[in-house]
């Protein structure tokens, strides 16, 4: 099959929109005995068909909804356990040629742009340790003048190289635009942790409307960019669209073919997805847009995205509310952003005052801390763990170790170790005696004698002042 390349993005296809419409109108009237079936056949684990999903996004009745998130919590609770990843963007330029009708960085919206200098970058991640993070995700406007490949790659290499005296940034994703192999090649050796890149919508219309006279306007070549990482070395890469711009069950759908293509392409398919919904913004209003979603559905969604790719990571940021993260967690969302800011220097800012311009409005402004604690009292490990990409364990190699249960015997311990480092270097007296009081109940219900023994010993060698000890 056809590789995109920096000149053949033209020829991707492999979003069918008449497929997609076809099945759509194809299960719009589907009856509740073919719902019921397709319920009864998730709870294999083994994902599900275009028509499938389709059929499930058309569930409706209470018993249905029911049964779909008591499946999802069961599937990610098999594969994920009771892990929950932590991590906090970092944005470092808010230049941007583009003219996304829906963000607050549009080129016509009229305030002061920046990019942080490498001064301001080490300042911001100092706060950042101060909070206690070892992992962020990298985040930017497209700006080929003001805001370079080059920029982004020594903004890397600040990150890594500010290590306070507690902490240390140890993984950093990056969520910047669609580029070339060769720049891709470049992340890649600055030691890239998940490229991340939302199509925003994956229907082609609605995507030229939200992107008027925009670099990103070019469908086919943000389509294609995961094509180019992949040739470029980047085998971690982490989808999402943002819900509210077209019908959410065409860009489900379009999420599956999407992750299908890059399955059969290059062995496998999104490392995360990311669910954002649509939030106010500088310079637009919220019914601007007609597929704004409501609550019941997006919760629909997000255990319906567990069901149909079981082993995939599902990312929820601090747009959704406090609530709203709390329930998602338990229907399939294994990471949370904790602590964010959405603005350029916005956590120096937010130690001063409020922030001037951001990407869009936060709703859960809980700290880290909070948030943690939250997770614990809800029976959830928090995790700052990164050790896989640190040990090689990425792109298919991490898949096979997902799909065959494996990873629970690295990703448990290293769960309890950095939540327990967290503690030791963070916490008050207070938060450190519920984490060991957490963290001996979670010992207790590790099954394998050896990661038992494996966690007892590093919990031991954490208490004598050892750090940053992983599996």
């Amino acid at each position: 099959m056809a590789k995109y390349g920096d000149d053949n993005y033209m020829e991707a296809t492999y979003i069918d929109h008449q497929l997609i419409e076809s099945i759509l109108e194809k299960t719009k009237n589907v009856t509740d005995e073919a719902i019921d079936a397709v319920i009864e056949k998730a709870k294999f684990k083994n994902g599900l068909d275009l028509e499938e999903i389709a059929t499930l996004l058309q569930a409706h009745t209470p018993g249905q909804i029911k049964k779909i998130y008591d499946i999802a919590a069961a599937i990610k609770q098999s594969i994920y356990g009771n892990r929950v990843v932590l991590f906090a963007p970092l944005y470092v330029s808010n230049y941007c040629v583009n003219n996304c009708v829906y963000c607050g960085y549009k080129r016509e919206n009229q305030f002061g742009r920046r990019k942080l200098t490498e001064a301001e970058i080490r300042e911001e991640v100092r706060i950042l340790e101060r909070m206690g993070h070892k992992r962020l995700a990298l985040e930017a406007g497209e700006d080929p003048v003001n805001c370079t490949i080059d920029y982004i790659v020594d903004t890397l290499r600040v990150i890594y190289d500010e290590a306070s005296e507690k902490s240390n940034i140890r993984r950093v994703n990056v969520n910047i635009a669609s580029t070339t192999i060769e720049n891709y090649k470049k992340l890649k050796a600055a030691d890239i942790g998940t490229y991340i890149l939302f199509q925003e919508t994956y229907h082609k219309p609605t995507y030229l409307e939200m992107h008027p006279k925009s670099l990103k306007g070019n469908y086919e070549y943000h389509l294609t960019a995961f094509d180019r990482a992949q040739q470029g070395g980047v085998d971690d890469v982490g989808a999402g669209v943002l819900f509210g711009l077209y019908d959410h069950r065409f860009e489900v759908l379009a999420l599956m073919l999407h992750n299908q293509h890059l399955e059969d392409n290059y062995g496998v398919g999104f490392h995360t997805i990311s669910v954002p919904r649509i939030k106010k913004a500088e310079g637009m209003e919220l019914d601007q847009f007609d597929y704004t979603i409501d609550d019941e559905t997006f919760k629909k969604i997000v255990a319906i995205l567990r069901i149909a790719v079981p082993f995939t990571g599902i990312i929820l940021s601090t747009r959704e509310s406090q609530e709203m993260r709390k329930e998602l967690i338990h229907y399939g969302v294994s990471q949370l952003s904790a602590g964010s800011c959405t603005g350029v220097g916005g956590y120096k800012e937010s130690e001063e005052g409020p922030q001037e311009v951001a990407q869009f409005k936060v709703s859960d402004e809980r700290s880290p801390m909070e948030v943690i604690s939250g997770l614990i009292e809800d029976g959830f490990i928090p995790s700052y763990c990164t050790s896989c990409y640190r040990m090689g364990r990425t792109g298919d190699r991490f898949m096979k170790l997902a799909k065959t249960g494996q990873i629970q015997h690295v990703c448990q311990p290293n769960a309890l170790m950095t939540l327990k480092e967290y503690a030791l270097d963070f916490g008050d007296e207070a938060f450190n005696k519920q984490v060991d009081a957490f963290i001996d109940k979670e010992i207790e219900r590790v099954k394998d004698e050896n990661t038992k023994a494996t966690v007892i010993k590093g919990i031991e060698d954490l208490n004598s002042g050892k750090r940053d000890i992983f599996l």
